[in-house]
Parts: C-alpha cells; structure tokens; sequence
C-alpha cells in the first residue's frame, strides 16, 4: 500500500509541473483531463502526509520520554504518543478506503426509474412520493432533475416515472436505492382502518454518453406523435412525443415533457444509450456474481431493500438492518443518513475482500 502511496505522490508532482505548463494550459482537454486527475489525487496524498507526521510525531514522543529527565514534560510526551498513535490508526483506515479501486460511474449524471408494484392505486401514491423524495434529496445538492416521462393514475400518483438526475456524483449516492421499496400504512380509502402492504421498484442507472455506446441507426424507428394525457406534470399537449423502438432489444422509449420536438427526440436517445449501457452493467454484474454477494446490492432489483412504515415512522433498510424513527424527514427528502451508512457498510465489505485475498 504505501509503494502505491509514494508512486501517488510522485505522480501529483509531476502533475503540478505539467498544469504549469503553458503548452498544457492552451490545450483546453488535455488540461481538463489532467485537473481531474489532479482532484482525484489530491485528498489521497493530502491524507498520506497527514498519516507520515503522525508517524514521526510518534518517533518525536519516543525519543523525548527516552532523553528527558522532567517528569511533567515526560507525561505530556505520552499523551502526544497516545495520540499520535491513535491518529496513524484512523489515517491508515481511511487511506484503505481512499485506495479502493472507484466506480468508474459514480460521478455520473443518473436515469431513475419509478414503477408502482403491487397495491393498485396506493403503490401509485407511494411512487410519487417516492419521487418527491428523490427530487427533494436532489435540491439538498442543487442537483437538476428533468421528467422524461410518466404515467398517471388519476389521482395523484404515478404508474410510472423516469426522471433524470443532473448533478456531481449523484450516480455514487444514488446507487444504492435501486430495488424494491415496501409501504406499510393505512390508505385514505380503506374505512376499517387496516394497514397495507404496497411496493414500488426503483431502478438507478448512470447516464451513458455517446462514447459509451454506440447506436446505429438502422437499428432505430423513430415516431413522432401528439403527447397523451391530460396534461399534468407529465405531459405537454403539442405534436412533439417522440417514441424510439429498437430493434435488437425491443426497447421503448417514449419522451412527451417537452414542448420542443428535438428536446424530447434528445431525451430519448439519452434514455436509451442509458438503458442499453445498462444491460451491459447488469451482464458485467452478473459475471461477478460472487463478489457482488459481498457487497451492498446496487443491481438486484427484485431485491426488497427498504420498509417505510408510516403507523410507527419507522423506516428500516434490511440490506443492513438499519432503523431510523424519522419517516417524515425522510420522506422529504432526508436520505444521507442512510445513504452514509450504505457506503460505509459497502466499503467495509470491499475491505474485507481485499484482506481476505
């Protein structure tokens, strides 16, 4: 670990000298490329310094308990070395965490998709809510979110919805919600008062850029129509939907929120290099099904991964066996507790391999 460190090190330098470097400055995406590097180092080596001066604070305390005749001066240097010791303990830990090998998508961009499962119109409910949860955890961030599409039930909840999330980093924490969400509560229109049990699935899945797949053409139908609906949030009501089929896979995508034709058509295609880079995710998931079995589930989507119970405001996440009693804020959005827990229970796991191998 620490050759890696002092290669890191190294390699920071020569990324400074390199930044500095007129040539580089003109050259707008190399400079880009090379900054990003440089963020990307730069809290690993800054935690690698922070870990060698609690080691020579270490070496310092020794060395004045062993040479120094006053008692009180002694005393101190032991607390300085108990506290030094301490601090290279915690320093290697979270060096660990810093070195474990990051996903390639977590600064990405994310499609999430929304579907009611079971309980009729009450999952309907449950599935706007849980979009409003998404949407409000997104504002914490100043994150943009964007409907691409949905389907109403009438009465204030949705079918379905797909939605993109816009913001820094926003795949690495919300990777983690992709699964089934359970409700428990008593529906506004059940009289004898008795608790139901409803679900919706959620599907996180990072934006793919046209570097990542490749679409051709030929395989592509494009349909253009009047949106559908009446109006709402979901819908506009001009002659701009547009539906893409593609052929090798059979999927749909059918873009209506803007009022723009060539807005919703690049929906669309965004949505499905998205879904398609998807598939390829799912299969690179699948042929490391072991060490995902290790890890915190991040692409089961039949997995039941949370408890929302609204009679006691408990909200249990059972990958983890976490319970929190404060359902309402979490409802509204205030989720990084959870999310904070998923990570480092993630992240644990991951260390745990890394040991064992």
């Amino acid at each position: 670990m620490f050759d890696k460190l002092e290669d890191l090190v190294a390699r920071l330098e020569e990324l400074e000298q390199m930044l500095a470097d007129p040539d580089v400055v003109t050259d707008n995406q190399r400079f880009t490329r090379l900054m990003k590097e440089q963020n990307e180092l730069s809290p690993i080596v800054n935690k690698y310094n922070e870990y060698k001066q609690a080691k020579q604070d270490i070496e310092d305390s020794i060395m004045m308990i062993e040479e120094e005749s006053d008692e009180e001066i002694k005393e101190m240097a032991k607390e300085e070395l108990a506290d030094a010791k301490k601090r290279v303990e915690e320093y290697e830990q979270e060096l660990k965490i810093l070195l474990l090998p990051k996903d390639p998508n977590d600064d990405k961009d994310v499609v999430v998709e929304i579907r009611a499962g079971a309980g009729g119109d009450e999952a309907a409910l449950f599935a706007y809510e849980l979009y409003r949860m998404f949407q409000k955890y997104a504002d914490k961030f100043r994150w943009k979110t964007e409907l691409i599409d949905c389907s109403e039930n009438g009465i204030g909840g949705f079918k379905e919805a797909i939605f993109m999330v816009r913001g820094k980093g926003a795949y690495s924490k919300l990777k983690y919600e992709s699964g089934v969400h359970r409700v428990q509560r008593v529906p506004e229109t059940e009289s004898g008062g008795r608790i139901h049990t409803s679900t919706a699935t959620v599907a996180v899945m990072p934006e793919a850029e046209e570097v990542d797949i490749q679409i051709d053409e030929k395989d592509i139908r494009i349909d253009v129509m009047r949106a559908s609906g009446n109006g709402g949030q979901c819908v506009n009501t001009t002659d701009s939907a547009v539906r893409l089929t593609h052929y090798p896979t059979g999927i749909v995508i059918y873009s209506q929120t803007e009022k723009s034709q060539l807005q919703n058509k690049e929906k669309a295609f965004a949505l499905l290099r998205t879904k398609l880079y998807d598939i390829e995710l799912q299969k690179a998931h699948d042929a490391e099904a072991e060490a995902r079995r290790s890890q915190i589930g991040t692409g089961d989507r039949s997995e039941k991964i949370r408890t929302y119970n609204f009679p006691q405001s408990r909200v249990t996440d059972h990958r983890i066996k976490l319970t929190l009693y404060n359902l309402n804020e979490i409802m509204n959005g205030d989720i990084q507790g959870i999310i904070d827990a998923l990570t480092a229970a993630d992240q644990a796991a991951k260390l745990a391999n890394m040991s064992e191998e």
